[in-house]
Formats: structure tokens, C-alpha cells, sequence
């Protein structure tokens, strides 16, 4: 997640600095704008001039966080495993290690579509288009590895990585995405020995 951005930034990246931190660890609905003035230490004039209403400001926050992650997430894989055969099992490596980081506390997607169950919220829209853009990066994963029907794989994948994520955060331990590998492997092997029947 964000850290507090330095004093010397600009006030736009400090407000989304310090709301990406706060809105984290409390949740979106438990902070409030004063907060985020007051931590980021910019005038509300400021603050107003850059994010007229908090929702303008949760959804920009979730757009980079984002972003972010899903950079981090592809960035993993490559340093993971470069066999395109395999790439998509190391998806959950990745998760592994996110799991495990310091200051783990679920998934601020996730996290805010629950909080924002609204559909028409802009924040629960910018979460659901960013699991939908994982989904396409797995999915994409799959067709390197010659694995069809990839969409559908894709969204049971995108399953197991919701899943391993919220088991992390209930159980506090990363294992999780082990396991989450373990059951991804079965289902494409499953699907595998399938084609290879219909040959």
C-alpha cells in the first residue's frame, strides 16, 4: 500500500498518499475528509479543488492502488517463472508472498466493493474493473500456456486468488495461496486430460 507521501509533494499526491494508507487500514466508510485534510496537511480549499466530492476521491485512490498492483502482480510472475507453460500457476506464488508481506490486511478491492455494494458507487465500479483486468491477465496467461477455454479458467482462477486472499486475512497465515495452487493445477490438469481424450 502507500506510504505518507513527503510534505514537499504536491498536495494532490499527498491526499492520495495518505487516503490510500488510511482508507486501508480503517476502510472507506470510517475515514472521513477531515481526516484525510488534516493527515495530508493540505488546505480544504486544496482538497476540493482536486477531489470535489470523496467518492471522486475513493475512486482515484482505487484507480492507482490499481494500477499498482496489477503492475506488481505482472512484474512477479516474470521474476517467478519465465516457462509460459507454467506462468499462470505463479500467479500464486506471487499471492504467496503478498500474503506474507508486513501490514497485510486483505484486499482494498474486495474490501470496498463490500463496503460499497452499490453497483452504481464509482468505487465499487473501479474494484470490479480491476479484478476484471486481472482476469484478462490471467486469462492471457492461460493462452500462452495453450490452455482453452481460457476465459473460463480465467474467472476460476480469479476465484481462487479472492479466495486465498480473504482465507489469509480469516486465518492469518499465507498458506493459503499454496493451496489455492494446488486446486488451480488440478483444474487445468483436469481440463488438459480432457482435450487429450477428445484428441
Amino acid at each position: 500500500m502507500a506510504s505518507s507521501a513527503p510534505t514537499s509533494a504536491p498536495p494532490r499526491e499527498r491526499i492520495l498518499a495518505i487516503a490510500s494508507q488510511l482508507f486501508y487500514t480503517h476502510g472507506i466508510r470510517a475515514v472521513g475528509i477531515d481526516t484525510i485534510i488534516d493527515q495530508s496537511g493540505v488546505a480544504k480549499a486544496s482538497f476540493y479543488k482536486h477531489f470535489p466530492s470523496k467518492n471522486d476521491l475513493v475512486a482515484e485512490v482505487l484507480t492507482q492502488l490499481g494500477v499498482a498492483w496489477r503492475q506488481w502482480l505482472a512484474d512477479a510472475v516474470d521474476r517467478l517463472s519465465d516457462d509460459p507453460n507454467i506462468r499462470h500457476l505463479a500467479v500464486f506464488d506471487a499471492l504467496g508472498e503478498r500474503l506474507n508481506s508486513s501490514g497485510f490486511r486483505g484486499c482494498i478491492f474486495i474490501n470496498s466493493i463490500v463496503e460499497l455494494a452499490d453497483r452504481d458507487h464509482a468505487g465499487h465500479a473501479v474494484a470490479n474493473d480491476h479484478k476484471q483486468q486481472v482476469t484478462a491477465y490471467l486469462e492471457r496467461l492461460l493462452v500462452e500456456a495453450q490452455v482453452r477455454p481460457a476465459a473460463d479458467l480465467a474467472d476460476q482462477l480469479m476465484m481462487l486468488v479472492d479466495g486465498a486472499i480473504v482465507t489469509a486475512l480469516r486465518t492469518g497465515s499465507a498458506a493459503a495461496a499454496a493451496s489455492a495452487k494446488e486446486i488451480a493445477d488440478l483444474l487445468i490438469r483436469q481440463r488438459l486430460a480432457k482435450r487429450r481424450q477428445r484428441g
